[in-house]
């Protein structure tokens, strides 16, 4: 989103690192929770999915490396990397905790899981 009251209006950026982790540029572990290695990820489907046939399938993250996802974007791009998953960051996701940490659930296309 444009700061500005109109598309012509300038702005000066004097912190370049910080413009550069504010738009992903730059990553930044503090922003989106997650470190820069491959990640120790356990999944399941989730109970709730209904529909065999949706190209998207529910499933439960947990992550055993001690990352936290506070950027599903990001996220999405190193499981596309590390295992070839298919992420969906135009839907919701939710996290809550339990006795084994933070588990999260997720959309994910479903032919990319088996990659």
């Amino acid at each position: 989103m444009w700061p500005g009251e109109w598309s012509s209006h300038l702005f000066v950026i004097d912190d370049l690192d910080e413009y550069a982790k504010a738009w992903g540029i730059k990553h930044d572990v503090q922003r989106t929770g997650l470190a820069e290695h491959v990640h120790q990820v356990r999944w399941a489907e989730s109970d709730e999915e209904k529909n065999p046939r949706s190209p998207y399938i529910g499933i439960e993250v947990v992550l055993d490396c001690g990352c936290k996802i506070e950027s599903l974007r990001v996220f999405a791009e190193q499981m596309r990397e590390q295992k070839g998953w298919a992420v969906a960051t135009s839907v919701g996701w939710s996290r809550w905790g339990g006795p084994e940490g933070t588990t999260y659930s997720l959309r994910v296309r479903r032919k990319s899981l088996a990659s």
